[in-house]
C-alpha cells in the first residue's frame, strides 16, 4: 500500500526548499540517511535540489509578473503588452521649430508703382532638409512645399524692401514660414515573393519616429492603419477649381478631407527601441469577404452554428468584419520611407537651423536673366527665430505603462464634451485651421445626445473670422471617425464681439506722462491678445484696474470704459452687443449664444489719457 506523503506547496526560496527537503528525508527516510551536516554528500544533493527549485520558482514568478502591464519590467514585454492595449510606444520624439525662409526678387514697375517680380520666385519642394550649425548637426525636414509666388490667408508671403537704388526699390525680400521636424527621411527596400498571409518586415534602426510612406515596384501606395481590420483612412484632395469647383475659393482650406477605403494596408508595432515591424494583410484582392454591419448573420444570435455577436466589441469608427484584413504584397519590391531622428539633442537654440539643402529647389518660371537669377538663388536663406522644442528620447518604462493604460481607457472615442473640443482643435491644419472652439449641448437635458460645436477661424492677420463651409465639412468628417454611436453633431459659427477701450490714469510725479501712457496701452494689448482668449470667456474689469495700477509710474486709474465696435464696413464684426447691459458687478459677460470678445485693432482701439487730480 502506497504511503501518502505530506508535501508543502508554499515553499518559495532556497532556504525553505533546503529545510523542507531535510525535513522530508528525516520524516520518510529516518534510517536511510542521517548525516545532515553541511559537508556531507547527502547535503550536497539536497542543496543542489534546493538551488534548482529556487531558480525555477524565480523564473515562474518572473514570468507571471511580466504578463501584467502594471508589474512588467522588461522592455520587450512592455512593448508587447502596450501593443495589446492599443498603444504604440514612442522610441523618439521629434522636435518642432518654426523655420523662416527668405529670398530676394527684383523690383519691377507696374504702371507707376514698383512691385515684386514674382517671375523670379522659387519653389522649395516638400521634405526639403535644413541642418543646424555648430558642434551638433541636427537635420530638420519640412513637410509642406514652399511657393514664394503664392500668398493667401493660410500661407501668407511677407514682403518688405531689401534694397534701394536711387530711392526706388531694387530688390524685395519675400518671407515664408514652415514647421520643421527634427528628422530626416531614410529609405529601406524589401523584396517580396509569393503571397504570404500576414507578412511581416522589420526595420532595424534607431530613433525611428514613424513611417512616411510605403510603395511597391508598380508605384502603388500601401497605407498605414491602426489595425488591419481598419479599412477606412483619411485622404486629402487639393482644393482646386478642378477638384472642387464649388469650394476652391475657400482660402482657409487648402485641402478637402475625404475618407478612403483601402485594401493595400499595413499596421505598425514597435518590437523594441530599435525594431519597427510592419505587418500586412491576408487574402485575395479579387475575393473580398468584407461585410458591413448590421446583418442578421453579424448581429445577434444569427443562425445555428453561426458566431454569436451579442458580445462582440464594435468600434464606432469601423463597422467592417473581414476575413482578409487587407491583401498581402506579391512578387514586388517594397520601398519604405521613414522618419529617423529626434531626441532631446534636437531641441536646438534659436537661429541654429540655417544650412539649407538647395538640391531640389528650382524657379517657378524659365527664360530668366541668368545673372539676376543666380543672385536670387544665392539669396535663399533659412533660420529659426525661436528655439526648437518637443524633442524627447522616447518613452520610459513607466511612461509606457501609464500611457498604455490611459490609451486603453479612451480607445480613440469621443465621450465627453472636452473630448470633442480637443479633437476639433487637433484637426491637421491642411484641412483648415480652427482658432477657437466651444462645445455645448443645445439644452440642459443630460440625456440629449446632440452636441453643438462652435468654431472660429482666423485670417492672414490673425483676426478672427467665421469658418468657411468647406472647413466645417472637413471638421465634421474628421470628428465623425471618433464619434460615439448615437451622438449627433452640429458645426456652428461662434459670434465675434469687437470692442474698444478708453481709460484715464493719474501718473506719479517725476514720471514722463507719454511713456507711462504707452506702458498702459502695451499692457492692455498684451492682456487682450487673442491667443489668451477663448469662447465664452468674460472680461473682469477689476483685473484691468489691477493691471494698470501695478505699472510703474501709475498713481491711480480713474476709469476704464469698454464700448462695442460693430459694422462690416468699418472692418468689424456685424454683431452689435450691449457691453453696459452685459456688465454685472464689474464683469462683462458674453452673449448666451457662444461668443468671444476680440480687441480687433489694438493699435487704434485703445485710447488713454493722463488726467490731473482735481
Amino acid at each position: 500500500m502506497a504511503v501518502r506523503r505530506n508535501i508543502n506547496y508554499i515553499t518559495k526560496d532556497f532556504n525553505e526548499y533546503r529545510n523542507q527537503l531535510i525535513n522530508y528525508s528525516q520524516t520518510y527516510f529516518p534510517s536511510v540517511y542521517t548525516d545532515f551536516t553541511s559537508t556531507s554528500p547527502g547535503m550536497m544533493f539536497i542543496e543542489q535540489a534546493a538551488y534548482v527549485g529556487d531558480v525555477l520558482s524565480f523564473y515562474l514568478d518572473n514570468q507571471i509578473q511580466e504578463n501584467f502591464l502594471q508589474y512588467a519590467r522588461q522592455n520587450n514585454n512592455l512593448y508587447d503588452l502596450a501593443y495589446m492595449y492599443g498603444y504604440k510606444p514612442k522610441v523618439t520624439g521629434l522636435a518642432e521649430a518654426e523655420i523662416d525662409f527668405f529670398q530676394q526678387v527684383p523690383a519691377k514697375l507696374s504702371g507707376s508703382t514698383y512691385v515684386p517680380d514674382y517671375d523670379y520666385s522659387l519653389f522649395v519642394n516638400a521634405n526639403t532638409q535644413v541642418t543646424t550649425t555648430g558642434n551638433t548637426t541636427v537635420t530638420f525636414t519640412i513637410e509642406e512645399p514652399i511657393d514664394f509666388s503664392v500668398s493667401n490667408s493660410l500661407d501668407p508671403t511677407e514682403v518688405s524692401i531689401a534694397s534701394l537704388s536711387g530711392g526706388d526699390p531694387q530688390y524685395y525680400l519675400l518671407k515664408k514660414t514652415r514647421r520643421g521636424y527634427s528628422g530626416k527621411i531614410t529609405t529601406q527596400t524589401f523584396a517580396v515573393g509569393a503571397p504570404q498571409d500576414f507578412l511581416t518586415i522589420v526595420l532595424e534602426d534607431t530613433n525611428i519616429a514613424g513611417i512616411v510612406d510605403v510603395k511597391d515596384a508598380n508605384g502603388e501606395e500601401w497605407y498605414e492603419v491602426d489595425y488591419l481590420g481598419q479599412d477606412l483612412i483619411y485622404d486629402s484632395v487639393k482644393n482646386t477649381n478642378i477638384n472642387s469647383p464649388n469650394t476652391y475659393e475657400d482660402a482657409d482650406t487648402p485641402f478637402i478631407l475625404q475618407t478612403k477605403q483601402v485594401q493595400n494596408r499595413f499596421a505598425c508595432r514597435y518590437l523594441s527601441q530599435t525594431q519597427l515591424q510592419l505587418q500586412f494583410g491576408a487574402g485575395n484582392p479579387a475575393d473580398t469577404t468584407e461585410e458591413v454591419i448590421p446583418n442578421s448573420m453579424n448581429v445577434g444570435l444569427g443562425l445555428p452554428f453561426q458566431q454569436n455577436k451579442l458580445t462582440a466589441a464594435y468600434s464606432p469608427t469601423n463597422f467592417i468584419f473581414t476575413n482578409t484584413y487587407g491583401v498581402p504584397p506579391t512578387n514586388t519590391t517594397l520601398t519604405v520611407r521613414y522618419y529617423k531622428g529626434g531626441g532631446v539633442t534636437s531641441n536646438v537654440l534659436s537661429n541654429a537651423i540655417t544650412n539649407l539643402d538647395t538640391s531640389t529647389i528650382q524657379f517657378n518660371n524659365g527664360g530668366l536673366n541668368s545673372s539676376t537669377a543666380q543672385y536670387v538663388f544665392d539669396s535663399l536663406a533659412a533660420t529659426n527665430p525661436e528655439a526648437a522644442s518637443g524633442g524627447k528620447d522616447g518613452d520610459t518604462i513607466e511612461e509606457i505603462r501609464q500611457n498604455a493604460i490611459s490609451n486603453f481607457s479612451t480607445q480613440l472615442r469621443n465621450v465627453t464634451q472636452d473630448d470633442y473640443l480637443v479633437r476639433a482643435l487637433s484637426m491637421p491644419p491642411k484641412f483648415g485651421v480652427i482658432s477657437k472652439a466651444w462645445t455645448q449641448k443645445p439644452n440642459a437635458d443630460e440625456a440629449n445626445t446632440t452636441l453643438d460645436i462652435y468654431i472660429l477661424s482666423s485670417d492672414s492677420n490673425k483676426k478672427l473670422t467665421t469658418a468657411s463651409n468647406t472647413l466645417k465639412n472637413n471638421l465634421k468628417k474628421y470628428i465623425e471617425v471618433y464619434r460615439m454611436i448615437g451622438d449627433t453633431l452640429s458645426i456652428k459659427d461662434a459670434f465675434i464681439i469687437n470692442f474698444a477701450i478708453d481709460f484715464e490714469i493719474i501718473t506719479l510725479p517725476n514720471f514722463n506722462n507719454n511713456l507711462v501712457l504707452q506702458k498702459c496701452i502695451t499692457a492692455l494689448q498684451n492682456y487682450f491678445h487673442i491667443d489668451k482668449w477663448q469662447i465664452n470667456q468674460p472680461i473682469i474689469i477689476n483685473d484691468l484696474f489691477v493691471l494698470l495700477d501695478n505699472l510703474e509710474g501709475v498713481q491711480t486709474v480713474k476709469q476704464i470704459n469698454l464700448t462695442n465696435k460693430a459694422g462690416t464696413t468699418l472692418g468689424y464684426s456685424q454683431w452689435a452687443y450691449d457691453m453696459n447691459g452685459a456688465n454685472q458687478n464689474g464683469t462683462i459677460f458674453p452673449s448666451l449664444d457662444p461668443s468671444i470678445f476680440e480687441l480687433k485693432y489694438p493699435n487704434t482701439d485703445i485710447t488713454g489719457r493722463v488726467v490731473t487730480i482735481i
